[in-house]
């Protein structure tokens, strides 16, 4: 099957987007499919990540900056059409000219700022349509939906769907790459009696507000034990990354800054703690069973930052405004007696890690 992904990422829109495609692309790929991309020339791209997963792509022009501010200010414009920096009739025109007079067996779309419309005018140059989404705000003429969020529910698509839509809703649709599922047993294994020695920060690709920065200051006035050391990963193009190697040379504790790795999930499964961002890789650290103290970075992760609270599975701190006021007591009452076993035990039963597995049964046997 020739597969086709519609997504971007920017220094507004952050990295998930790209990154939750690309391993939907590698399940497939690893099924004989054949992946490309379509990604509009934003500041903060991820071309050079897409590259290197080796799939081809065809790059947008760059937005115009008035033509991006006008639709943003635009009464009737979505809440994120900013994102997607041109009008949705020009990327319709410009996405179906990059697909060469082809009709392929599968469009997928990641990016906030498309619905039905955009949607409409892309149906005759697909045979089925998958949109991600995590809003559940606005309609979609979809074969496919996939929501990953804990607390959704497939009725808060009621009236936006196609009665004949599949709905593939919650954390269990996440998509992981399989080497969390493959390190799931032994990380689950070695917090049975957990003791706190290793801490990893991680606040997403691009961290704009500098949470890291934040964190790793608020840390400064917490009681962790002697003998922790810190991990502090950021993304490929986060903005504050010399600021942070500088305030973790300041540290007490031992604390390593890593960039662009490739074995996130070697490193959380060695970890006792996360202090991260409320997005995607919430979904690896659930897998993993690995305890958390979680920040809104954008007003989109709140909800499911909620909902990890409410199943136990994290502990809210708000936005970055809040850290270091909050993150002190947060950390305290995680280290009280069992708080990280049970916390361990709710995240992990979340996901198993295998969502990307069974987003490709759908798409390789669609109904």
């Amino acid at each position: 099957m020739k597969i086709v992904f519609r997504t971007d990422a920017s220094h507004d829109i952050g990295t998930g987007h790209v990154m939750r495609c690309l391993t939907l692309a590698d399940a497939l790929r690893s099924r004989g499919e054949h992946c490309r991309f379509i990604c509009r020339d934003h500041s903060g791209n991820l071309f050079d990540m897409i590259e290197k997963r080796g799939f081809p792509f065809h790059v947008l022009p760059k937005a115009r900056e008035h033509i991006l501010v006008s639709e943003a200010r635009s009464e009737s414009a979505p809440e994120y059409l900013a994102w997607l920096g041109v009008d949705w009739k020009v990327d319709a025109q410009q996405t179906i000219a990059s697909l060469d007079g082809a009709q392929v067996d599968w469009l997928i779309v990641d990016q906030y700022a498309l619905d039905a419309r955009w949607e409409k005018l892309l149906r005759p140059h697909c045979k089925k349509l998958l949109v991600i989404d995590d809003l559940a705000n606005r309609p979609h003429v979809s074969d496919v939906l996939l929501d990953q969020n804990l607390g959704r529910e497939a009725k808060d698509y009621d009236g936006l769907l196609p009665d004949n839509c599949i709905r593939l809703i919650g954390p269990q649709n996440a998509l992981l790459q399989p080497e969390f599922a493959d390190l799931r047993e032994f990380s689950l294994r070695r917090r049975k009696n957990p003791v706190l020695r290793h801490v990893l920060i991680s606040m997403g690709g691009v961290d704009k507000p500098n949470a890291t920065g934040q964190v790793l200051e608020a840390l400064k006035s917490c009681l962790l034990p002697i003998d922790c050391k810190l991990t502090v990963v950021m993304g490929g193009k986060a903005l504050w990354t010399e600021r942070v190697r500088t305030i973790a040379a300041t540290m007490i504790w031992p604390t390593e800054v890593r960039t662009e790795i490739t074995d996130m999930a070697q490193v959380m499964a060695e970890s006792d703690l996360a202090i991260g961002a409320a997005g995607a890789t919430a979904w690896e650290r659930c897998c993993l069973g690995l305890p958390a103290i979680v920040v809104v970075l954008t007003s989109n992760q709140y909800t499911g930052a909620c909902a990890l609270q409410a199943a136990g599975a994290a502990s809210l701190i708000g936005g970055p405004t809040a850290i270091y006021e909050q993150l002190p007591p947060a950390l305290v009452l995680l280290m009280k007696g069992e708080a990280f076993e049970r916390m361990s035990r709710l995240a992990s039963n979340i996901t198993n890690g295998q969502g990307a597995v069974r987003v490709v049964e759908y798409i390789s046997h669609p109904q």
